[in-house]
């Protein structure tokens, strides 16, 4: 009952951020590193542009 309780009372576009994970390669060391971020969902293209 809890449960049906909370969810009803969200509003919103759903979900309107994303979590993007971009490899990228170290000069220094040559090993790949990982950035993570969480970003609008209108920006995730211009997150992996960069």
């Amino acid at each position: 009952m809890a449960k049906k309780a909370v969810a009803s009372m969200q509003k919103g576009e759903g979900r309107s951020y994303a979590k993007v994970i971009k490899m990228v390669k170290s000069p220094k060391t040559g090993a790949y590193v990982f950035h993570e971020e969480m970003v609008p969902n209108e920006k995730v293209k211009d997150f992996f542009a960069k």
